[in-house]
């Protein structure tokens, strides 16, 4: 369904991501993992469009669309959320949905100014579509015509969700999906991305920090740290891989990290000196500096699940 090949990309002399290579299978649920700073985001930028990469290919059912813009690659069925919340705050939950179907609209710009003819027929279409479907099916009917600026977090989080399925896509990407939210709201929204995968046939790639959840819903799952791929495969093979291990809890030699923290320094020195004044650092996700030899702080609050074994909480076909 999609394949990424040696991926590579670069800000100045800092590698994002070095030759990140992966598969994600048609009907299946493949989640990307890694400390922060591994280059999580800034794989997920590459593959919707947003970055172009330096070297290497992204495949999209067999076609390459490495070279497309991000619209043309929503329309081919790539829809994905962010993670931080992109939303219309001052607009309505039911206008922000419709959005997500922009891109596969058929109506040109003068038609629908005027809102006349097949215009208003196609917006009537859609509209019923979104409120039979997306809207009842993600249970949030209630507020569908409340401004998105009113709503809690977690349900901002379920209406980009909602405007990613407007999208109709064949592979729904998920940037951190649950990042920041309680109990409850973590078991709807594992709910939601097991149905979506199982009744609606969506093949989803999602980036996660929550160890319980990665362990219970994926087929597939793919470790990035410092922006190569250390590991891949079903979730208990990755969970007792010893590279994973060390890159969430450290290997324990303080030399270790004393010299990735001096060849990190270094690093981050050059990449200064090639790219100052450039500005070439903006709005990128950059590799952390160089941790997971004795300790590594930003992956503190994994640790504690990342080890363990899967819970039973969620597997399919058995969550409430």
């Amino acid at each position: 369904m999609l394949r990424v090949q040696d991926l590579t990309l670069a800000f100045g002399g800092v590698k994002a991501l070095n030759g990140v290579t992966f598969d994600v299978q048609p009907g299946s649920i493949t989640t990307v993992i890694g400390p922060n700073g591994a280059g999580k985001t800034s794989l997920f930028n590459t593959i919707s469009g947003f970055y172009r990469p330096r070297a290497g290919s992204v495949f999209f059912e067999g076609r390459e669309i490495t070279r497309l813009h991000a619209p043309d690659r929503a329309r081919l069925g790539l829809a994905r959320s962010f993670q931080n919340i992109a939303l219309f705050r001052g607009m309505s939950v039911l206008d922000n949905i419709k959005l997500g179907r922009h891109c596969q609209l058929k109506t040109n710009i003068f038609q629908s100014l005027f809102y006349l003819g097949a215009a208003r027929r196609e917006e009537m279409e859609l509209r019923a579509d979104i409120e039979a479907r997306i809207i009842d099916f993600l249970e949030i009917d209630h507020i569908r015509h409340a401004p998105v600026a009113s709503l809690p977090y977690g349900l901002q989080k379920r209406v980009e969700m909602a405007r990613a399925l407007a999208m109709q896509p064949r592979v729904l990407m998920l940037d951190e999906p649950v990042a920041g939210m309680n109990h409850e709201e973590t078991e709807d929204m594992a709910r939601f991305i097991l149905d979506v995968n199982a009744e609606w046939g969506v093949t989803v790639l999602m980036v996660e920090h929550d160890m319980g959840l990665v362990m219970d819903l994926s087929d597939h799952v793919v470790v990035l740290n410092f922006g190569q791929v250390i590991a891949q495969g079903r979730p208990a093979e990755v969970q007792d891989n010893p590279e994973v291990v060390r890159a969430y809890l450290g290997s324990g030699d303080v030399s270790e990290l004393r010299r990735r923290l001096r060849q990190g320094r270094d690093q981050a020195a050059a990449a200064h000196h090639v790219t100052q004044g450039t500005g070439a650092y903006a709005d990128a996700e950059a590799p952390a500096m160089p941790s997971g030899s004795a300790t590594n702080s930003s992956a503190s609050t994994e640790t504690a699940g990342a080890l363990r074994p899967p819970s039973s909480r969620l597997q399919r076909g058995e969550v409430t």
